[in-house]
This record gives C-alpha cells, structure tokens and sequence, in this order.
C-alpha cells in the first residue's frame, strides 16, 4: 500500500451516503478538508445531509443514484467529476442483507442483495476509475465479518460480501503499478438501520430481531476507524471489532468448530 494520505481539497465519493455510516464518513472525512461526492437513493435524506455538511462549511454535492443501475452509477460519477474536477477516495459503502434460511429465501432477495452489495461496488469502481488512477487515489471497499466466514441465515449476504473480497482483491493486484490503493473494512456489529430493515426471505422486511455478539459499534467510531486506516495509507484489509478478527482465527484454524458455534448462536434468529 502507498503513504499516508492527506485528505484536504481531495473529493470524496461516498455511496449509501445518508445511511448511519455513509453520514458518519461524510462528516469525518469533511472535518478533515474533503470535497464529497454524495451518492444515495433517497433524495430527502440525501439533501438534508447535504445541507447540513454545508452549515459546517463542508463543500459537497449531492446525487440520486441507483447503485444498482450502472447507469446511474456512470452519471453519478461524472457530475462529481465535473464538479471538483476528479475523484481521489471512493468510498464503496451502500449495502442491504437479509435474515432467512436459505430454503425458504426466494431467489430475488439473493439478486437484489448481490445487485445492492456487489454490482454496486463494481459499477461504482468501473465509473470511477479512470479518475482514481489519474490521481493515484484509493477504494474503501465496506464489506463484513461475512466477507470471510460463513454466516448462519444470511448466505445471500455472505455471498456479497465474499464476492468483494475477490473483486477488489482481485482488482488491488492490477492497479499495483498505478499508486491506486484498495482497502477492504470489515466493522463489527453497528447501530445502523441495516439491520432494521434486512430482508426476509419473501423480500419483505423481517420482523426477526437481529443477534448480535460483542460491543455494539456507533457508525462516527467506524468513521473514525476507516479514516484512520486510510490516512494511514497501509491497510489492505481492516477488522474493526475484536470479535471480527477472533472469527477470523477461529474460521481459519478450526472451521468446523466455528461453524457449529455460529449455527449454535443464531439458528434461533429465524425462528423467533
């Protein structure tokens, strides 16, 4: 990875801005000098950040965008190119999951969470491109404890987020020579409204509440984190909870064991 990045007069391109976490970035990365690109699908919610990142002096501007139509994500891109000029951080974070079994999951609760999770990132990563190499920037990619582990009753959204992982993996490797950085975060458990409005398995939101293990995360502490992390310049992947990174060794080392704990803990979730 590259040296430490200062992010004064850069642009910045958060998608699911107006979410827990994509507000948190905004207000972090704007504290530290940045123009935003803010990309989400509400507009009110879009606007009402927009808005209030302007009463704290943070030059930003706002777009509608699909991410899952790539050519939103293409239109997106090319207003914050045409307003500040380039883009230097593109911050992959909109995402959706679900909550249900497998067997009982229709087979367009898994497209739309790929299409959310995964063809997002990529289409915004595709539109961006060109610009990040020009300006030697960097992709935050937002994936999840789920990017490599199992996870019991979300096999749709392990799915996604595993796909990331070999995507921008893949990706970092290819933009090696050209001073493009990628960063892949794993957070922990975090009070955001992803997990108040996962999918059931019939698409619609599930009224099964979410368990959850560990500290619960405020989005401004992940902020903080991936902020940090990307200063710094030398992270390729971040687990930000310790019982993201005890998972990881547990997986690694004795998969079975930690498949019969994690089956152990949540396959009462899908039955409350």
């Amino acid at each position: 990875m590259g040296a430490s990045r200062d992010f004064r007069d850069k642009t910045v391109v958060i998608t699911g801005a107006a979410g827990g976490i994509g507000s948190a970035f905004a207000h972090r990365f704007g504290q530290a000098g940045a123009k935003l690109g803010l990309l989400d699908l509400g507009s009110e919610g879009l606007e009402a950040l927009s808005a209030n990142l302007r009463t704290r002096g943070i030059d930003n501007v706002a777009v509608a965008c699909d991410v899952t139509n790539p050519d939103d994500c293409q239109t997106a891109v090319a207003r914050v190119v045409k307003s500040y000029g380039g883009i230097d951080v593109l911050v992959n974070n909109a995402g959706i999951t679900h909550r249900s079994a497998f067997r009982d999951t229709n087979l367009d609760v898994f497209r739309r969470v790929m299409a959310v999770n995964f063809f997002g990132s990529l289409y915004c990563a595709k539109a961006a491109l060109e610009s990040l190499i020009e300006r030697k920037g960097l992709i935050i990619v937002i994936s999840s404890v789920a990017g490599f582990s199992p996870l019991y009753g979300r096999s749709g959204y392990a799915a996604s987020k595993h796909a990331l992982h070999g995507l921008f993996d893949s990706l970092r490797t290819e933009l090696a020579q050209t001073g493009v950085d990628v960063m892949i975060v794993c957070p922990g458990f975090t009070a955001t409204k992803i997990s108040t409005s996962a999918l059931g398995g019939d698409g619609q939101i599930t009224p099964h509440p979410q368990s959850t293990f560990g500290r619960i995360s405020k989005p401004a502490e992940v902020a903080e984190a991936v902020f940090g992390a990307a200063r710094c310049g030398k992270k390729r992947l971040v687990i930000l909870s310790p019982v993201g990174r005890l998972t990881r060794i547990v997986h690694k080392t004795f998969p079975g064991l930690y498949e019969r704990l994690m089956s152990r803990s949540l396959s009462s979730e899908l039955r409350r």
